[in-house]
Protein backbone atom coordinates (compact mmCIF):
# COMPACT_ATOMS: atom_id res chain seq x y z
CA UNK A 1 0.00 0.00 0.00
CA UNK A 2 1.05 3.50 -1.00
CA UNK A 3 2.46 5.50 2.19
CA UNK A 4 3.18 8.74 3.27
CA UNK A 5 6.08 10.23 5.59
CA UNK A 6 5.71 12.10 9.24
CA UNK A 7 9.06 14.03 10.35
CA UNK A 8 9.90 11.23 13.32
CA UNK A 9 8.64 8.09 12.22
CA UNK A 10 10.65 5.83 11.04
CA UNK A 11 8.16 3.87 8.68
CA UNK A 12 6.01 5.12 6.10
CA UNK A 13 2.10 5.82 7.39
CA UNK A 14 -0.58 3.78 5.14
CA UNK A 15 -2.05 5.90 3.30
CA UNK A 16 -5.91 3.88 4.49
CA UNK A 17 -5.53 4.65 8.37
CA UNK A 18 -7.80 2.26 10.10
CA UNK A 19 -10.51 4.38 12.33
CA UNK A 20 -11.62 2.17 15.74
CA UNK A 21 -14.07 4.78 17.17
CA UNK A 22 -16.42 1.76 17.67
CA UNK A 23 -14.46 -0.52 19.02
CA UNK A 24 -14.38 -1.99 22.39
CA UNK A 25 -13.20 -5.25 24.13
CA UNK A 26 -16.60 -6.87 24.29
CA UNK A 27 -16.94 -7.27 20.99
CA UNK A 28 -12.74 -8.07 20.22
CA UNK A 29 -13.43 -10.88 18.02
CA UNK A 30 -14.98 -8.13 15.50
CA UNK A 31 -11.96 -5.89 16.20
CA UNK A 32 -9.27 -8.83 15.51
CA UNK A 33 -11.48 -9.89 12.18
CA UNK A 34 -11.25 -5.89 11.08
CA UNK A 35 -7.76 -5.49 12.35
CA UNK A 36 -6.55 -8.44 10.53
CA UNK A 37 -7.88 -7.74 7.21
CA UNK A 38 -6.54 -4.17 7.33
CA UNK A 39 -3.32 -5.49 7.96
CA UNK A 40 -3.49 -8.28 4.94
CA UNK A 41 -4.81 -5.32 2.19
CA UNK A 42 -0.97 -3.74 3.39
CA UNK A 43 -2.89 -0.62 6.25
CA UNK A 44 -0.64 -0.07 9.43
CA UNK A 45 -1.42 2.32 10.73
CA UNK A 46 -4.51 2.29 13.49
CA UNK A 47 -6.31 5.97 14.93
CA UNK A 48 -7.89 6.00 18.39
CA UNK A 49 -8.08 8.48 20.93
CA UNK A 50 -8.31 8.90 24.96
CA UNK A 51 -12.33 9.75 24.80
CA UNK A 52 -12.99 6.81 21.92
CA UNK A 53 -15.85 4.18 23.39
CA UNK A 54 -14.78 5.98 26.67
CA UNK A 55 -11.53 4.46 26.51
CA UNK A 56 -12.91 1.20 25.38
CA UNK A 57 -11.38 1.88 22.12
CA UNK A 58 -7.55 1.90 23.14
CA UNK A 59 -8.11 -0.83 25.49
CA UNK A 60 -9.66 -3.13 22.57
CA UNK A 61 -6.45 -2.12 20.43
CA UNK A 62 -3.95 -3.02 23.26
CA UNK A 63 -5.52 -6.83 23.87
CA UNK A 64 -5.78 -7.19 19.82
CA UNK A 65 -1.69 -6.27 19.87
CA UNK A 66 -1.18 -8.24 22.88
CA UNK A 67 -2.66 -11.34 22.19
CA UNK A 68 -1.40 -11.30 18.83
CA UNK A 69 1.96 -9.88 18.86
CA UNK A 70 1.24 -7.30 16.51
CA UNK A 71 2.76 -4.09 18.06
CA UNK A 72 5.87 -4.25 16.17
CA UNK A 73 3.38 -4.51 12.68
CA UNK A 74 1.14 -1.64 13.31
CA UNK A 75 1.51 2.12 13.97
CA UNK A 76 -0.63 3.54 16.61
CA UNK A 77 -2.03 7.26 16.36
CA UNK A 78 -3.65 8.34 19.69
CA UNK A 79 -4.91 11.39 20.45
CA UNK A 80 -5.65 13.45 23.96
CA UNK A 81 -6.79 16.60 25.37
CA UNK A 82 -10.48 16.50 24.21
CA UNK A 83 -12.19 19.37 26.05
CA UNK A 84 -14.76 17.75 28.90
CA UNK A 85 -17.50 19.03 31.18
CA UNK A 86 -15.23 21.11 33.02
CA UNK A 87 -14.09 23.16 29.35
CA UNK A 88 -11.13 23.42 27.55
CA UNK A 89 -8.46 19.95 28.47
CA UNK A 90 -5.06 21.64 26.80
CA UNK A 91 -2.93 21.83 29.44
CA UNK A 92 0.33 20.01 30.72
CA UNK A 93 -1.53 18.27 33.50
CA UNK A 94 -4.18 16.96 31.28
CA UNK A 95 -1.73 15.63 28.61
CA UNK A 96 0.38 14.00 30.94
CA UNK A 97 -2.49 12.20 32.78
CA UNK A 98 -4.37 11.28 29.18
CA UNK A 99 -1.64 10.04 27.74
CA UNK A 100 -0.34 7.92 30.63
CA UNK A 101 -3.62 6.30 30.57
CA UNK A 102 -3.60 5.90 26.87
CA UNK A 103 -0.58 3.83 26.79
CA UNK A 104 -1.65 1.83 29.93
CA UNK A 105 -4.91 0.66 27.94
CA UNK A 106 -2.89 0.58 24.78
CA UNK A 107 -0.38 -2.07 26.68
CA UNK A 108 2.72 -0.29 25.08
CA UNK A 109 4.79 2.20 26.43
CA UNK A 110 5.03 4.79 23.43
CA UNK A 111 2.82 5.84 20.25
CA UNK A 112 4.26 6.67 17.00
CA UNK A 113 1.45 9.20 16.56
CA UNK A 114 0.47 12.02 19.23
CA UNK A 115 -2.25 14.65 18.21
CA UNK A 116 -4.25 17.21 20.49
CA UNK A 117 -7.99 16.05 19.69
CA UNK A 118 -8.64 19.63 20.18
CA UNK A 119 -6.65 23.39 20.09
CA UNK A 120 -7.34 25.72 23.21
CA UNK A 121 -6.45 29.15 21.57
CA UNK A 122 -5.99 30.60 24.88
CA UNK A 123 -3.03 28.21 25.84
CA UNK A 124 -0.12 30.02 23.86
CA UNK A 125 1.78 27.47 21.34
CA UNK A 126 5.27 27.75 23.28
CA UNK A 127 3.76 26.22 26.54
CA UNK A 128 1.70 23.85 24.50
CA UNK A 129 5.11 22.51 22.47
CA UNK A 130 7.19 22.19 25.69
CA UNK A 131 4.77 19.88 26.92
CA UNK A 132 5.09 17.63 23.94
CA UNK A 133 8.65 17.80 23.40
CA UNK A 134 9.09 16.49 27.13
CA UNK A 135 7.21 13.63 26.05
CA UNK A 136 9.61 13.39 22.35
CA UNK A 137 12.28 13.22 24.53
CA UNK A 138 10.99 10.58 27.27
CA UNK A 139 10.34 8.53 23.88
CA UNK A 140 6.36 8.21 24.73
CA UNK A 141 5.55 9.52 21.65
CA UNK A 142 7.40 9.93 18.15
CA UNK A 143 5.86 12.37 16.69
CA UNK A 144 2.97 14.86 17.03
CA UNK A 145 0.20 16.81 15.35
CA UNK A 146 -3.38 18.88 15.83
CA UNK A 147 -6.50 17.41 15.19
CA UNK A 148 -8.89 20.38 14.74
CA UNK A 149 -5.95 22.76 14.92
CA UNK A 150 -6.64 25.59 12.56
CA UNK A 151 -3.77 26.37 9.93
CA UNK A 152 -2.81 29.79 11.36
CA UNK A 153 -2.04 27.99 15.04
CA UNK A 154 -0.11 25.53 13.06
CA UNK A 155 1.94 28.04 11.40
CA UNK A 156 2.27 30.03 14.23
CA UNK A 157 3.52 26.56 16.42
CA UNK A 158 6.24 25.90 13.82
CA UNK A 159 7.48 29.13 13.62
CA UNK A 160 8.13 29.24 17.65
CA UNK A 161 9.56 25.73 16.94
CA UNK A 162 12.15 27.04 14.11
CA UNK A 163 12.96 29.86 16.58
CA UNK A 164 13.32 27.84 19.99
CA UNK A 165 14.99 24.41 18.44
CA UNK A 166 11.76 22.24 19.03
CA UNK A 167 10.63 19.51 17.54
CA UNK A 168 7.21 21.19 15.37
CA UNK A 169 3.83 19.91 14.53
CA UNK A 170 4.40 17.10 12.14
CA UNK A 171 0.48 16.48 10.91
CA UNK A 172 -2.70 17.75 10.70
CA UNK A 173 -5.98 16.01 11.25
CA UNK A 174 -9.19 18.11 9.81
CA UNK A 175 -11.74 16.31 7.81
CA UNK A 176 -11.58 16.77 4.58
CA UNK A 177 -14.05 15.04 2.03
CA UNK A 178 -15.78 15.73 -1.39
CA UNK A 179 -18.85 16.05 0.47
CA UNK A 180 -18.51 19.74 2.53
CA UNK A 181 -20.59 20.37 5.75
CA UNK A 182 -22.72 22.58 6.29
CA UNK A 183 -21.75 22.82 9.83
CA UNK A 184 -19.39 20.43 11.91
CA UNK A 185 -20.59 17.31 12.85
CA UNK A 186 -19.17 17.69 16.53
CA UNK A 187 -18.48 21.30 18.33
CA UNK A 188 -14.95 21.97 17.84
CA UNK A 189 -14.38 20.52 14.65
CA UNK A 190 -12.49 21.77 11.65
CA UNK A 191 -13.00 20.85 7.91
CA UNK A 192 -11.19 21.80 5.23
CA UNK A 193 -11.94 25.27 3.60
CA UNK A 194 -10.06 26.85 0.84
CA UNK A 195 -7.12 28.51 2.79
CA UNK A 196 -6.79 25.52 4.58
CA UNK A 197 -6.09 23.61 1.42
CA UNK A 198 -4.26 26.05 -0.15
CA UNK A 199 -1.64 26.20 2.87
CA UNK A 200 -1.65 22.46 3.08
CA UNK A 201 -0.87 22.60 -0.94
CA UNK A 202 2.06 25.38 0.20
CA UNK A 203 3.97 23.80 2.95
CA UNK A 204 2.80 20.55 1.81
CA UNK A 205 1.84 19.29 5.81
CA UNK A 206 0.59 15.45 5.98
CA UNK A 207 -3.17 15.60 6.63
CA UNK A 208 -4.86 12.68 8.42
CA UNK A 209 -8.74 13.31 7.48
CA UNK A 210 -11.67 11.78 9.55
CA UNK A 211 -14.47 10.87 8.01
CA UNK A 212 -12.88 11.34 4.66
CA UNK A 213 -16.10 9.57 2.81
CA UNK A 214 -18.36 11.88 4.57
CA UNK A 215 -20.07 9.37 6.95
CA UNK A 216 -20.97 7.27 3.89
CA UNK A 217 -22.96 9.84 1.94
CA UNK A 218 -21.72 8.23 -1.23
CA UNK A 219 -23.15 4.88 -0.44
CA UNK A 220 -26.20 5.70 -2.31
CA UNK A 221 -28.24 5.21 1.37
CA UNK A 222 -29.29 8.39 1.49
CA UNK A 223 -31.67 10.59 -1.30
CA UNK A 224 -32.38 14.21 -0.88
CA UNK A 225 -36.61 12.88 -0.24
CA UNK A 226 -34.87 10.72 2.95
CA UNK A 227 -34.44 13.19 6.02
CA UNK A 228 -34.88 10.89 8.48
CA UNK A 229 -31.02 10.82 9.90
CA UNK A 230 -31.10 14.19 11.07
CA UNK A 231 -27.04 14.47 11.49
CA UNK A 232 -26.32 13.39 7.71
CA UNK A 233 -29.16 16.27 7.03
CA UNK A 234 -27.87 18.41 9.27
CA UNK A 235 -24.04 18.10 8.26
CA UNK A 236 -24.41 17.52 4.67
CA UNK A 237 -27.50 17.90 2.63
CA UNK A 238 -26.97 20.54 0.20
CA UNK A 239 -27.97 21.34 -3.88
CA UNK A 240 -23.78 21.21 -4.19
CA UNK A 241 -23.15 18.00 -1.79
CA UNK A 242 -26.22 16.33 -4.09
CA UNK A 243 -24.30 17.30 -7.31
CA UNK A 244 -21.04 16.44 -6.20
CA UNK A 245 -22.20 13.31 -5.13
CA UNK A 246 -24.50 13.08 -9.05
CA UNK A 247 -20.98 13.79 -10.71
CA UNK A 248 -19.05 11.04 -8.07
CA UNK A 249 -21.93 8.54 -9.62
CA UNK A 250 -21.23 9.77 -12.98
CA UNK A 251 -17.57 9.20 -13.12
CA UNK A 252 -17.68 5.83 -11.05
CA UNK A 253 -19.96 4.57 -13.95
CA UNK A 254 -17.07 5.68 -16.36
CA UNK A 255 -14.17 4.16 -14.41
CA UNK A 256 -16.19 0.97 -13.21
CA UNK A 257 -15.86 1.82 -9.58
CA UNK A 258 -18.40 2.48 -6.90
CA UNK A 259 -19.21 6.27 -6.51
CA UNK A 260 -17.73 5.93 -2.19
CA UNK A 261 -14.37 5.01 -4.13
CA UNK A 262 -14.80 8.23 -6.36
CA UNK A 263 -15.26 10.24 -2.71
CA UNK A 264 -12.36 8.14 -1.19
CA UNK A 265 -10.40 8.82 -3.64
CA UNK A 266 -10.70 12.65 -4.24
CA UNK A 267 -9.31 12.63 -0.56
CA UNK A 268 -6.01 10.55 -1.72
CA UNK A 269 -5.79 12.44 -4.74
CA UNK A 270 -4.79 15.88 -3.53
CA UNK A 271 -1.30 17.49 -4.10
CA UNK A 272 -0.20 17.20 -0.66
CA UNK A 273 0.63 14.07 1.40
CA UNK A 274 -2.91 12.77 2.71
CA UNK A 275 -3.98 9.34 4.57
CA UNK A 276 -7.76 8.82 4.89
CA UNK A 277 -9.32 7.46 8.27
CA UNK A 278 -11.73 4.89 7.39
CA UNK A 279 -14.61 2.69 9.51
CA UNK A 280 -15.02 -0.25 7.33
CA UNK A 281 -17.04 -2.93 9.16
CA UNK A 282 -16.13 -6.14 7.49
CA UNK A 283 -14.19 -7.19 4.93
CA UNK A 284 -15.86 -6.40 1.86
CA UNK A 285 -15.57 -2.97 2.78
CA UNK A 286 -12.06 -3.08 4.00
CA UNK A 287 -11.64 -3.94 0.21
CA UNK A 288 -13.53 -1.88 -1.54
CA UNK A 289 -11.64 0.93 0.70
CA UNK A 290 -8.40 -0.47 -0.75
CA UNK A 291 -9.58 -0.89 -4.79
CA UNK A 292 -10.46 2.78 -3.95
CA UNK A 293 -6.41 3.44 -4.08
CA UNK A 294 -6.12 2.23 -7.38
CA UNK A 295 -8.07 5.00 -8.78
CA UNK A 296 -6.32 7.91 -10.29
CA UNK A 297 -7.55 11.45 -11.02
CA UNK A 298 -6.16 14.30 -12.77
CA UNK A 299 -6.25 18.13 -11.72
CA UNK A 300 -9.14 18.56 -14.04
CA UNK A 301 -11.43 15.88 -12.46
CA UNK A 302 -10.82 16.23 -9.11
CA UNK A 303 -12.07 20.25 -9.94
CA UNK A 304 -14.49 19.01 -11.42
CA UNK A 305 -15.92 16.66 -8.95
CA UNK A 306 -15.36 19.63 -6.29
CA UNK A 307 -17.83 22.13 -8.55
CA UNK A 308 -14.78 24.07 -9.47
CA UNK A 309 -14.95 23.58 -13.07
CA UNK A 310 -18.37 23.32 -15.21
Amino acid sequence: MKGIQVNGVDREISSLVMGSGGFTPDDIDRVTDVLNHYLEIGGNTIDTAFIYSGGRSEEAIGIWMEENKRRDDVIILTKGAHHNADGPRVSKEAIDEELEISLERLRTDYVELYALHRDNPEVHVGEILEILNEHVEAGRIRAFGGSNWSVERLQEANEYADKHGLVGFSFSSPNLSLAKPNEPFWAGCVSVDDPMLMWHEGNRMPLFSWSSQASGFFTGRFTPEDRSNIDIVRVYYSDENWKRYQRAQQMAKEKGVDAVQISLAYVLNQSFPTAAIIGPQNEQEILSCRQALDISLTEEEMKWLDLRIK
